[in-house]
């Protein structure tokens, strides 16, 4: 295994990677450094998030600078302006022993009279996206004549995010005889095509396995109704009290709603979306990388270019439509050696496509039940018990105060005293939790295993609104589910005619039907629910339509208990 000490970098560079602690090159940069320093042919890499890229492409390209020229001599182009600025910086700290360097990063969302003023001065690098990156050189500002490479990083990424007009402009830009060096996670047919057209027969390089997960994360998936999502996601977070991590929603709304009902829950968490100033995400930013903010709600684009190597989760609100987005999410944590999860939150329609996502990772993704109100209670009670049992007392700082608590405190026998310490913290968790429901998706065939032998007894419940009122099966079911006696209860036949409606429901709960379902509202009109006397069907003409006496005179039909196994 070749160490960095042993390449034939610049000393400059030598010097500035042991500043840095590098030692022994990850997989990709042992493969890419020795053959970009010995070759100017055009390159395709293809590497994970967070195996190393900068560092791979970027002491060759800055080793082969001639630092008394002010030509611009390299060009990166990246997704993100996060990714561009984190990039700019890894030049800076690789290059801080070398004279005469300097490097411009040019990007939407800032001033671009500022970047243009320092290209005006002269660099040797440009790092961009490709919007700005374009937009100067149709006005003539930004010059690439004399560029000898042209990097593209996360060249998937910048196709996904609809760059492709201006990728395809830029290159038109740069010399045909410049070295292109292509660095990927996976390989669509854009990025093949594009390869094709721009390229001259590229060497590959690849580290790890194409388009797999990283060995050093666990992988599950929670199964449960769409309507129960978020709160399984504040599960996960209770569940894991020194969480740090990224949640992936679809769309910039979901993304702030979720946030925003986060924090009025009072969870430590911030949203990134693209609606967000510069100063807006600059700040959420610096807030997530110091550890400030615990998790971070994001969409996939504004998530590019985040570099943070302690993340612990990585959880997807939703599935995502396709298996590599999937890979580069989870490739986010487990970085530098640690471990990490990644966590998917699906209902029974996104099954399928979880096994799409399994497929391509090449690994088993567990499903894990959700953990129930005590085990959360639990976990966050001995999380508790590891901070007292690790906390610092500053006794010199205390002692003027200990003596009066000690007295105050003294009728307290050691029980008692414990018992009242941990509630003081401790009890919302115990309210909150104390009658949890079972949010775990009830799957049929196991649950007609399970109950192949069990009779249940049903009522059969008289509705006083029906079709005419817009009333569904599924909006009915959602109105008992609203109640929340017992998660999955037990529903028999549901009948909606035109006016009025049936439903048979689990005896058990008959008196907690009765009571709340009237207090419910569908479309704005109040609901009645009666337990019905006949099975046969009334006439429209034996109902009272006027809503505005609540008891009415609907007949009453159908039903005394009968038995019917559960389903």
């Amino acid at each position: 295994m070749i160490k960095f000490n042993e390449m034939t970098l610049k000393e400059e560079l030598m010097k500035a990677i042991s500043d840095l602690n590098f030692v022994i090159p990850t997989e990709i940069q042992q493969k890419s450094i020795p053959w970009l320093l010995e070759n100017k042919h055009d390159l395709i890499a293809l590497s994970q998030t967070g195996s190393g890229k900068t560092a791979a492409f970027g002491l060759p390209v800055i080793n082969t600078i001639d630092m008394n020229s002010r030509d611009i001599q390299a060009m990166i182009l990246c997704p993100t302006r996060e990714l561009c600025l984190q990039i700019t910086n890894d030049f800076k700290s690789f290059s801080k022993y070398m004279n005469n360097f300097d490097i411009c990063a040019v990007y939407g969302g800032a001033s671009i009279q500022n970047q243009i003023d320092q290209l005006g001065k002269g660099v040797n690098v440009v790092v961009g996206t490709p919007g700005r990156v374009f937009d100067l050189l149709k006005r003539k500002i930004l010059k690439v004549d004399a560029i000898d490479k042209l990097i593209l990083d996360e060249a998937d990424e910048m196709l996904n995010m609809g760059f492709k007009e201006e990728l395809f402009g830029i290159m038109k830009f740069t010399p045909k005889n410049k070295q292109t060096i292509l660095f990927s996670a996976t390989m669509p047919q854009d990025v093949i095509r594009m390869a094709r057209e721009f390229m001259h027969d590229p060497h590959k390089i690849s580290a790890g396995h194409e388009n797999k997960g990283a060995e050093n994360i666990k992988h599950y998936y929670y199964k449960v109704h769409a309507r129960d999502k978020y709160y399984t996601l504040k599960r996960i977070a209770d569940m894991n009290p020194r969480i740090y991590g990224i949640v992936f929603c679809r769309t910039r709304k979901e993304t702030q709603e979720i946030a925003e009902k986060l924090q009025s829950d009072n969870y430590n968490v911030d949203s990134l979306h693209g609606d967000l100033s510069q100063n807006q995400r600059e700040r959420v930013m610096n807030g997530f990388r110091k550890g400030h903010i615990q998790l971070l709600i994001a969409t996939d684009v504004a998530a590019r270019g985040i570099d943070v190597d302690d993340l612990t989760h990585i959880i997807n609100y939703h599935p995502p439509e396709y298996p590599d987005v999937y890979i580069h999410r989870s490739g986010r944590t487990g970085r530098a050696g640690k471990s990490g999860t990644s966590i998917t939150i699906i209902n029974y329609r996104e099954e399928k496509r979880m096994k799409q996502i399994e497929a391509k990772l090449g690994k088993p993704i567990l499903r894990q039940a959700v953990p129930s109100g005590k085990e959360v209670c639990e976990k966050q009670l001995f999380n508790f018990v590891d901070k007292v049992e690790s906390v610092v007392v500053e006794e010199t700082q205390m002692e003027g105060f200990l003596n009066a608590v000690y007295k105050r405190l003294e009728w307290l026998n050691r029980e008692d005293l414990i018992k009242r310490f941990i509630a003081v913290e401790f009890n919302q968790y115990l309210e909150y939790y104390k009658d949890a429901a079972d949010l775990n998706y009830p799957d049929d065939k196991k649950r007609k295993k399970k109950n192949s032998d069990d009779n249940v007894s049903f009522t059969r419940f008289f509705i006083n609104m029906g079709s005419s009122d817009n009333l569904t099966k599924k909006a009915l079911m959602y109105l008992v589910n609203r109640i929340k006696v017992k998660r999955s209860i037990d529903i028999g036949k549901i009948e909606i005619l035109s006016n009025f409606s049936f439903i048979e429901i689990d005896s058990r709960y008959e008196s907690k039907i009765l009571k709340n379902l009237g207090k419910m509202k569908h479309n704005g009109i109040q609901l009645r629910a009666e337990i019905a006397e006949e099975k046969k069907p009334v006439r429209n003409s034996d109902r009272n339509t006027d809503r505005g006496d609540d008891r009415g005179n609907d007949r009453k039909y159908s039903g005394k208990k009968r038995n019917r196994k559960k389903y």
